[in-house]
Protein backbone atom coordinates (compact mmCIF):
# COMPACT_ATOMS: atom_id res chain seq x y z
CA UNK A 1 0.00 0.00 0.00
CA UNK A 2 1.42 3.36 -0.96
CA UNK A 3 2.40 5.69 2.40
CA UNK A 4 0.73 9.01 1.23
CA UNK A 5 2.12 11.03 4.29
CA UNK A 6 5.60 9.53 4.30
CA UNK A 7 5.89 10.27 0.98
CA UNK A 8 4.84 13.78 1.15
CA UNK A 9 7.30 14.19 4.19
CA UNK A 10 9.82 13.95 2.26
CA UNK A 11 8.83 15.48 -1.49
CA UNK A 12 7.41 18.85 -0.50
CA UNK A 13 10.43 20.19 1.54
CA UNK A 14 12.15 19.69 -1.99
CA UNK A 15 9.12 21.94 -3.76
CA UNK A 16 11.11 24.67 -4.36
CA UNK A 17 9.25 28.04 -4.76
CA UNK A 18 9.21 31.51 -6.18
CA UNK A 19 8.60 34.64 -4.30
CA UNK A 20 5.33 34.93 -5.64
CA UNK A 21 3.63 31.71 -4.05
CA UNK A 22 2.41 32.59 -1.01
CA UNK A 23 1.64 29.67 0.27
CA UNK A 24 2.98 26.11 -1.17
CA UNK A 25 2.39 22.50 -1.35
CA UNK A 26 0.90 21.44 1.45
CA UNK A 27 -2.63 22.94 2.49
CA UNK A 28 -5.84 22.66 0.48
CA UNK A 29 -4.80 25.46 -1.52
CA UNK A 30 -1.98 27.14 -3.16
CA UNK A 31 -1.93 30.81 -2.54
CA UNK A 32 -0.61 32.58 -5.24
CA UNK A 33 0.10 36.29 -6.22
CA UNK A 34 -1.80 37.44 -9.15
CA UNK A 35 -0.38 40.00 -11.40
CA UNK A 36 -2.72 43.12 -11.91
CA UNK A 37 -4.08 42.87 -15.34
CA UNK A 38 -2.69 40.06 -16.80
CA UNK A 39 -5.23 37.02 -17.80
CA UNK A 40 -4.27 33.42 -16.11
CA UNK A 41 -4.21 30.76 -18.55
CA UNK A 42 -4.27 27.34 -17.53
CA UNK A 43 -4.33 23.58 -19.30
CA UNK A 44 -3.83 20.08 -18.12
CA UNK A 45 -2.39 17.52 -19.75
CA UNK A 46 -1.15 13.58 -18.60
CA UNK A 47 1.63 11.01 -19.37
CA UNK A 48 0.19 7.65 -19.15
CA UNK A 49 2.99 4.53 -18.67
CA UNK A 50 3.02 2.94 -22.54
CA UNK A 51 0.99 5.40 -24.05
CA UNK A 52 3.46 8.38 -23.96
CA UNK A 53 6.55 6.40 -23.37
CA UNK A 54 8.13 3.28 -22.64
CA UNK A 55 7.20 2.11 -19.51
CA UNK A 56 9.79 0.19 -17.63
CA UNK A 57 12.35 1.69 -20.12
CA UNK A 58 11.74 5.07 -19.38
CA UNK A 59 13.06 6.51 -16.46
CA UNK A 60 10.43 8.19 -13.82
CA UNK A 61 12.36 11.29 -13.93
CA UNK A 62 12.31 11.61 -17.80
CA UNK A 63 8.98 10.73 -17.92
CA UNK A 64 7.61 13.38 -14.84
CA UNK A 65 9.88 16.00 -17.12
CA UNK A 66 7.69 15.08 -19.88
CA UNK A 67 4.77 15.74 -18.31
CA UNK A 68 5.94 19.33 -17.17
CA UNK A 69 7.86 20.22 -20.80
CA UNK A 70 4.19 19.10 -22.70
CA UNK A 71 2.19 21.56 -20.38
CA UNK A 72 5.14 24.04 -20.71
CA UNK A 73 4.63 23.17 -24.59
CA UNK A 74 0.58 24.52 -24.72
CA UNK A 75 1.66 28.10 -22.64
CA UNK A 76 3.95 28.53 -25.45
CA UNK A 77 1.45 27.89 -28.07
CA UNK A 78 -0.61 30.60 -26.12
CA UNK A 79 2.08 33.19 -26.31
CA UNK A 80 2.46 33.76 -22.38
CA UNK A 81 4.44 33.26 -19.57
CA UNK A 82 4.55 30.05 -17.17
CA UNK A 83 4.08 30.48 -13.67
CA UNK A 84 2.81 27.79 -11.45
CA UNK A 85 2.07 23.68 -11.68
CA UNK A 86 -0.45 21.16 -9.53
CA UNK A 87 1.06 17.53 -10.64
CA UNK A 88 -1.30 14.70 -9.76
CA UNK A 89 0.16 10.85 -10.06
CA UNK A 90 -2.17 7.42 -9.81
CA UNK A 91 0.41 3.83 -9.32
CA UNK A 92 0.33 0.49 -8.98
CA UNK A 93 3.26 -1.48 -9.13
CA UNK A 94 5.88 1.04 -8.37
CA UNK A 95 8.40 2.05 -5.70
CA UNK A 96 8.36 5.00 -3.49
CA UNK A 97 11.39 5.64 -4.59
CA UNK A 98 9.92 5.23 -8.76
CA UNK A 99 6.96 7.88 -7.52
CA UNK A 100 9.57 10.33 -5.93
CA UNK A 101 12.08 10.58 -9.32
CA UNK A 102 8.98 11.23 -11.15
CA UNK A 103 7.81 14.12 -9.14
CA UNK A 104 11.22 15.35 -9.06
CA UNK A 105 11.68 15.20 -12.52
CA UNK A 106 8.53 17.01 -13.60
CA UNK A 107 9.89 19.58 -10.97
CA UNK A 108 13.67 20.22 -11.89
CA UNK A 109 11.69 20.27 -15.97
CA UNK A 110 10.03 23.31 -14.08
CA UNK A 111 12.38 24.68 -12.04
CA UNK A 112 14.56 25.78 -15.41
CA UNK A 113 11.83 28.07 -17.04
CA UNK A 114 10.79 29.12 -13.49
CA UNK A 115 7.93 27.69 -12.73
CA UNK A 116 7.45 25.81 -9.40
CA UNK A 117 4.84 22.76 -8.57
CA UNK A 118 2.63 24.25 -6.21
CA UNK A 119 0.18 21.38 -4.95
CA UNK A 120 -1.18 18.46 -6.45
CA UNK A 121 -2.18 14.49 -5.41
CA UNK A 122 -1.25 10.79 -5.05
CA UNK A 123 -3.13 8.06 -5.24
CA UNK A 124 -3.31 4.30 -6.02
CA UNK A 125 -4.65 2.52 -8.74
CA UNK A 126 -5.99 -0.95 -8.72
CA UNK A 127 -4.25 -2.32 -11.46
CA UNK A 128 -0.44 -1.58 -11.80
CA UNK A 129 0.79 1.08 -14.01
CA UNK A 130 1.12 4.58 -14.06
CA UNK A 131 -0.75 7.98 -15.06
CA UNK A 132 0.16 11.37 -14.23
CA UNK A 133 -1.90 14.31 -15.22
CA UNK A 134 -0.15 18.37 -14.52
CA UNK A 135 -2.13 21.57 -14.80
CA UNK A 136 -0.17 23.86 -15.85
CA UNK A 137 -0.86 28.08 -14.72
CA UNK A 138 0.30 30.91 -16.71
CA UNK A 139 -0.04 34.26 -17.44
CA UNK A 140 -0.22 37.10 -20.63
CA UNK A 141 -1.74 40.30 -21.43
CA UNK A 142 -5.37 40.64 -23.01
CA UNK A 143 -3.58 41.97 -26.36
CA UNK A 144 -1.15 38.82 -26.95
CA UNK A 145 -3.35 36.34 -26.73
CA UNK A 146 -2.35 34.08 -29.60
CA UNK A 147 -5.76 31.43 -30.35
CA UNK A 148 -5.87 28.76 -33.49
CA UNK A 149 -8.98 31.03 -34.68
CA UNK A 150 -7.01 34.25 -36.04
CA UNK A 151 -5.40 32.87 -39.64
CA UNK A 152 -6.43 35.44 -42.82
CA UNK A 153 -6.72 34.77 -46.18
CA UNK A 154 -3.28 35.57 -47.72
CA UNK A 155 -1.69 34.99 -44.10
CA UNK A 156 2.02 32.69 -44.94
CA UNK A 157 2.31 29.36 -42.46
CA UNK A 158 5.70 29.11 -40.42
CA UNK A 159 6.80 26.15 -38.03
CA UNK A 160 9.74 26.36 -35.68
CA UNK A 161 12.21 23.23 -35.25
CA UNK A 162 11.89 19.69 -37.09
CA UNK A 163 9.23 16.96 -37.44
CA UNK A 164 8.95 13.40 -37.69
CA UNK A 165 11.41 10.73 -35.66
CA UNK A 166 10.43 12.03 -32.58
CA UNK A 167 10.06 8.28 -30.96
CA UNK A 168 13.09 6.83 -32.22
CA UNK A 169 15.68 9.86 -31.73
CA UNK A 170 14.37 10.29 -28.19
CA UNK A 171 13.24 14.01 -28.97
CA UNK A 172 9.67 12.78 -27.21
CA UNK A 173 11.79 13.38 -23.96
CA UNK A 174 14.31 15.86 -25.11
CA UNK A 175 12.40 18.58 -26.47
CA UNK A 176 12.53 21.84 -25.63
CA UNK A 177 9.51 23.70 -25.22
CA UNK A 178 9.41 27.11 -27.15
CA UNK A 179 8.20 29.46 -24.91
CA UNK A 180 10.99 32.39 -26.14
CA UNK A 181 9.70 31.97 -29.37
CA UNK A 182 6.34 31.99 -28.29
CA UNK A 183 6.75 34.82 -26.29
CA UNK A 184 8.51 37.00 -29.23
CA UNK A 185 5.27 35.97 -31.16
CA UNK A 186 2.69 37.08 -28.72
CA UNK A 187 5.11 40.35 -27.74
CA UNK A 188 5.27 41.65 -31.07
CA UNK A 189 2.11 40.72 -32.48
CA UNK A 190 3.83 38.78 -35.35
CA UNK A 191 1.46 35.61 -34.98
CA UNK A 192 -2.16 35.89 -36.00
CA UNK A 193 -3.45 32.41 -35.23
CA UNK A 194 -0.84 29.50 -33.44
CA UNK A 195 -0.57 25.79 -31.48
CA UNK A 196 2.00 23.55 -30.66
CA UNK A 197 2.21 20.17 -32.64
CA UNK A 198 1.88 17.61 -30.23
CA UNK A 199 -0.11 14.88 -32.42
CA UNK A 200 1.50 15.31 -36.10
CA UNK A 201 1.79 18.44 -38.43
CA UNK A 202 -1.18 17.40 -40.20
CA UNK A 203 -3.66 16.85 -38.11
CA UNK A 204 -2.62 19.84 -35.70
CA UNK A 205 -1.62 22.10 -39.35
CA UNK A 206 -6.17 21.17 -39.68
CA UNK A 207 -6.60 22.13 -36.29
CA UNK A 208 -5.35 25.34 -37.12
CA UNK A 209 -7.45 25.68 -40.76
CA UNK A 210 -10.63 24.37 -39.16
CA UNK A 211 -10.64 26.96 -36.13
CA UNK A 212 -10.01 29.91 -38.44
CA UNK A 213 -12.19 28.26 -41.46
CA UNK A 214 -9.45 28.43 -43.60
CA UNK A 215 -7.55 26.10 -46.07
CA UNK A 216 -4.01 26.03 -45.29
CA UNK A 217 -1.19 25.20 -48.71
CA UNK A 218 1.47 23.32 -47.42
CA UNK A 219 4.43 22.73 -48.84
CA UNK A 220 5.97 19.32 -47.95
CA UNK A 221 9.13 20.05 -49.51
CA UNK A 222 9.70 22.64 -47.28
CA UNK A 223 8.65 21.30 -44.07
CA UNK A 224 12.20 20.43 -41.82
CA UNK A 225 12.82 16.72 -41.41
CA UNK A 226 14.61 15.86 -37.93
CA UNK A 227 17.61 13.45 -38.41
CA UNK A 228 16.44 10.01 -39.50
CA UNK A 229 13.09 11.10 -40.38
CA UNK A 230 10.96 9.89 -43.93
CA UNK A 231 8.82 12.34 -45.16
CA UNK A 232 5.82 9.96 -45.78
CA UNK A 233 5.06 9.81 -41.98
CA UNK A 234 6.94 12.67 -40.49
CA UNK A 235 3.69 14.91 -41.42
CA UNK A 236 1.97 12.30 -38.52
CA UNK A 237 4.23 10.94 -36.24
CA UNK A 238 3.48 13.38 -33.63
CA UNK A 239 5.35 14.36 -30.02
CA UNK A 240 7.60 17.23 -32.32
CA UNK A 241 6.41 20.17 -29.46
CA UNK A 242 7.06 22.89 -32.27
CA UNK A 243 5.06 25.96 -32.91
CA UNK A 244 3.04 26.09 -36.28
CA UNK A 245 1.78 29.58 -36.64
CA UNK A 246 0.29 32.00 -39.38
CA UNK A 247 1.85 35.71 -40.19
CA UNK A 248 0.61 38.43 -42.20
CA UNK A 249 2.17 38.29 -45.34
CA UNK A 250 3.31 42.33 -44.69
CA UNK A 251 5.01 40.99 -41.53
CA UNK A 252 7.11 37.92 -42.87
CA UNK A 253 10.29 40.24 -43.69
CA UNK A 254 10.51 42.11 -40.28
CA UNK A 255 9.70 38.97 -38.28
CA UNK A 256 12.84 36.79 -40.09
CA UNK A 257 15.03 39.58 -39.37
CA UNK A 258 13.81 39.70 -35.66
CA UNK A 259 14.28 36.01 -34.96
CA UNK A 260 17.33 35.37 -32.71
CA UNK A 261 20.08 33.44 -33.98
CA UNK A 262 19.74 31.64 -30.80
CA UNK A 263 15.76 30.55 -31.64
CA UNK A 264 14.30 27.35 -32.79
CA UNK A 265 15.07 27.62 -36.60
CA UNK A 266 12.39 29.42 -38.37
CA UNK A 267 10.74 28.10 -41.24
CA UNK A 268 7.90 28.87 -44.08
CA UNK A 269 6.35 25.70 -45.08
CA UNK A 270 2.83 27.28 -46.72
CA UNK A 271 -0.03 29.99 -46.57
CA UNK A 272 -3.33 30.43 -45.71
CA UNK A 273 -6.04 30.84 -48.13
CA UNK A 274 -9.68 30.84 -48.60
CA UNK A 275 -11.38 27.90 -47.39
CA UNK A 276 -13.21 26.16 -44.83
CA UNK A 277 -10.59 23.67 -42.82
CA UNK A 278 -8.79 21.52 -45.67
CA UNK A 279 -4.80 21.30 -45.66
CA UNK A 280 -3.51 20.52 -49.31
CA UNK A 281 -0.70 20.70 -51.46
CA UNK A 282 0.31 24.01 -54.07
CA UNK A 283 -0.67 20.84 -56.33
CA UNK A 284 -4.35 20.35 -54.99
CA UNK A 285 -4.12 17.68 -53.38
CA UNK A 286 -5.95 17.33 -50.13
CA UNK A 287 -3.60 16.05 -47.31
CA UNK A 288 -6.46 16.32 -44.61
CA UNK A 289 -8.19 13.47 -46.18
CA UNK A 290 -5.65 10.84 -45.88
CA UNK A 291 -6.79 8.20 -43.39
CA UNK A 292 -3.31 8.63 -40.97
CA UNK A 293 -2.82 12.15 -40.36
CA UNK A 294 -1.59 11.93 -36.94
CA UNK A 295 -2.16 10.49 -33.41
CA UNK A 296 -5.30 10.48 -31.82
CA UNK A 297 -5.91 9.31 -28.60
Amino acid sequence: MMNELKILNRLLPTLTQTPDVVTGPGDDCAVLKASGELLLLAAVDQVIGGVHYYSGITSPAAAGAKLMKRNLSDIAAMGGTPKWALLALAVNGRSEEWLLEFCRGAHEAGTAFGVPVVGGDLAELKNSGEAGSLTILGEIAASEVILRSGARPGDRLYVTGEFGNSLTSGHHLNFTPRLREGRLLARKHFATAMLDVSDGLLLDAVRLACASQVDLVMNPGKVPLRAGAVRETAFSDGEDYELLFTVPQDRCGELERDWPSDFAPLHCIGTAEQGNGEVRTPAGTILSRNRKIGYEH
